[in-house]
């Protein structure tokens, strides 16, 4: 457990190190000193410090990972120095909690529920426009049939690589050659899924699965490890996504999350299409393709061949 706690603890180094470098004095309002002498492009500590309202040695030991009584009030004054939007600031006072957190009480943490509720099932096959269930981890726990049609890809890579294990968005991101073609927006569909595992690892740094599935992606994908250290971190709950379908060709649909309170770490993904547009057609046709097809009468009818 020990370094587990380092681990969190360069997490926290790594995460404010790459923060202050997004931001420039100019649009942090601070004078610029140095001109071409300067010798880092985003902030000085020292001007982090001056922001945040806290002394040079605080942020300093703060940046080496020593989180140990941070009150709310001085990672209030990094998310303003920093500039961070709402899953940064989340992502921050994680990655602290977890930083100062002892082994007895990060022992006693327990994993995610990963079973399907039956309930949770039936409202995934009511659902008339493709729907799936996913974990923290980018596995697709359960789908409708025009869900799964949808993401048809995903389920025929984790057929033929990973059997008798569910499709895993992330692991089809990065190790699928076919990736760069279903998803239209490929930068952007890998930026999201990162940062949404590094939120997710913030969140729980205890998740052995997640740990394991980061630890699979960084050892066989060079551009999945670039795109973790940059440590950026990002809530995924509603946009719109371009898909090219190996049958129907290119979909643009907006999606939705809905968290399941019930079930910590699950979530519903519900794409639709705008109304007689071009992919709503796209997404009849799938759904007519992947539609049970009703079971043909065998009744025998006789017929009374007397006068």
């Amino acid at each position: 457990m020990a370094a587990t706690n380092a681990s969190n603890s360069n997490d926290l180094r790594e995460f404010l190190t790459t923060r202050r470098a997004k931001i420039t004095p100019e649009q942090a309002g601070l004078p610029v000193y140095g001109g071409a002498n300067r010798r880092v492009t985003g902030l000085r500590r020292e001007e982090v410090a001056l922001l945040a309202g806290i002394s040079v040695e605080y942020y300093t030991r703060l940046e080496r990972g020593s989180a140990g009584g941070v009150s709310d009030s001085v990672l209030d004054g990094l998310v303003h120095a920093l500039q961070l939007d709402e899953a940064e600031r989340d992502h921050l006072y994680r990655l602290v909690r977890a930083a100062s957190t002892s082994t007895s009480r990060a022992s006693r943490r327990t994993p995610a529920k990963k079973r399907v509720r039956p309930v949770v099932q039936r409202i995934l096959e009511q659902m008339p426009m493709p729907a799936y269930l996913r974990n923290s981890r980018f596995d697709v726990l359960a789908a409708n049939d025009l869900g799964r049609a949808l993401y048809s890809p995903l389920y025929d890579q984790a057929a033929a690589h990973t059997p008798g294990q569910p499709p895993n968005s992330a692991r089809f991101c990065f190790l699928d050659p076919r990736a760069t073609e279903f998803f239209l927006d490929y930068d952007k569909a890998a930026n999201d899924c990162v940062a949404f595992l590094r939120a997710a690892a913030g969140s729980d740094p205890y998740d052995k699965d997640l740990s394991d599935l980061v630890g699979e992606l960084s050892t066989r994908s060079e551009d999945f490890r670039r795109r973790w250290a940059a440590h950026d971190v990002r809530y995924h709950r509603t946009g719109r996504k371009r898909f090219h379908h190996p049958l129907v060709g290119d979909l643009e649909l907006d999606y939705e999350a809905f968290e399941l309170a019930g079930d910590p770490g699950q979530r519903i993904n519900v794409y639709t299409a705008p109304p007689d547009s071009p992919a709503e057609e796209a997404l009849n046709l799938l759904a007519s393709w992947t539609a049970p097809q009703p079971a043909a009468d065998t009744s025998v009818i006789h017929h009374d061949t007397k006068d």
